[in-house]
């Protein structure tokens, strides 16, 4: 009988590691292990996109690729990992129940926004997080147009001065003005509990953020924190109103809720702690990739953040260790040591950055051409060309 790596998760990590756990069987000549991925569609969400617009169109199919590289899917959720049994419980489209076995299991379920218990917080508010929830916000934005003029219609609020609050704030002014006119008198705002513009991207790369916020007339409310919305603004903890129509929730990652179906330790994200293979520590079986995992990046005590940019690479790592431990060859001890943070700004141009510190090292048009690469071409999978896949899935290759 043959033997089973099951991946669940068809985002970055989990799309890598069935690639890679392909490649090491190939490059073994092996045929008695079968890979089947287990998600709620056959595509990859480019999720690093979703404050842009037009994000409907921001999937890869993954299909005909799966096919080249002799990879199987299964389309359905998880509900439950069985460790005991090594068996992962799911549900399909239809809500009918199925299960599946493992030898090795590949936990690559992706994270979730979370948000707090404050009043309007579920009925009121959007987020990138997602593609549904991101195609809803680009259906209200259109939307706007419809409603009578007011300060609440053109305002947006950005909750969050994280990397995905900005990306979002500073591709609002363009989305805007396209959605109401380019005479229409709008406002965006971030909300932000620290005390300085953009103080969680560091002392290097802040003041080009404020900069760019100045130029596009982005205005940030610091020191603040969302106590309650409703239909027509916020109302922050310092009893501050804000008229708005569109409140956008950009902080709070937290991963998959199956990281507590196995036996390990996890940190405040909920991520499970692995080891130098990223199999979970205290486990045999079971290898996590991609948002699910705590992983040490390097030797100088950096761990890999919630990002495409690390869950690729933590899945060619998964993928080709879970089908090396059913080989009987070595694994490959997983290391990222090369950090690069590039944020686009919308209409400003963007910044790129190399180190943990944030060395600024491109701004404005040629860091933007540099993030229109990454976000258009190297965070999409490869061809459904077999040779060319498997090669690309090397655990080896440098993402950055």
């Amino acid at each position: 009988m043959k033997k089973q790596i099951l991946i669940i998760g068809a985002g970055f990590g989990g799309v890598w590691s069935a690639l890679s756990a392909a490649r090491l069987l190939d490059k073994h000549n092996r045929h008695d292990v079968d890979i089947t991925v287990l998600a709620p569609q056959a595509e990859l969400r480019i999720r690093p996109r979703f404050y842009e617009a037009n994000v409907h169109t921001m999937t890869a199919p993954l299909n005909d690729l799966f096919d080249a590289v002799g990879v199987k899917f299964v389309r359905g959720s998880a509900n439950v990992i069985d460790e005991k049994n090594q068996q992962v419980s799911y549900s399909n489209t239809l809500g009918q129940k199925g299960q599946l076995s493992y030898d090795r299991l590949v936990l690559a379920a992706g994270s979730h926004v979370t948000r707090p218990a404050a009043e309007g917080m579920t009925k009121h508010v959007f987020d990138v997080d997602q593609i549904e929830e991101a195609t809803r916000l680009e259906d209200h934005i259109n939307s706007l147009k419809d409603l009578p003029a007011s300060v609440a219609r053109n305002t947006v609020v950005v909750a969050g001065g994280g990397l995905t609050g900005i990306e979002t704030a500073t591709e609002m002014p363009a989305r805007l003005r396209a959605a109401l006119g380019n005479d229409t008198d709008i406002r965006v705002i971030v909300v932000d509990r620290s005390p300085k513009i953009a103080a969680a991207m560091g002392k290097e790369l802040s003041p080009f953020i404020a900069e760019a916020s100045e130029h596009l007339g982005i205005e940030w409310v610091l020191n603040a924190t969302v106590a309650s919305v409703d239909a027509n603004g916020v109302t922050l903890a310092n009893g501050q109103r804000i008229e708005s129509n569109t409140v956008i929730w950009t902080v709070g990652l937290r991963a998959s809720h199956l990281t507590e179906h196995v036996d390990g330790t996890r940190d405040h994200q909920g991520r499970l702690h692995v080891d130098q293979h990223l199999k979970v520590r205290s486990q045999t079986a079971v290898y996590a990739a991609g948002d699910v995992a705590y992983a040490s990046t390097d030797a100088v005590g950096n761990f890999a953040v919630m990002s495409c940019q690390h869950a690729i690479a933590l899945g060619r790592y998964a993928g080709n260790n879970a089908a090396a431990d059913l080989l009987g060859v070595e694994p490959i001890p997983y290391s990222q040591p090369k950090y690069v943070t590039c944020v686009d700004l919308g209409a400003w141009g963007a910044v790129f950055t190399e180190g943990w510190d944030r060395q600024v090292k491109l701004i404005k048009h040629e860091a933007k051409e540099f993030k229109t690469q990454i976000n258009t071409v190297w965070i999409y999978p490869p061809a459904a060309d077999r040779a060319s896949a498997l090669a690309a899935a090397d655990p080896l290759i440098p993402v950055a």
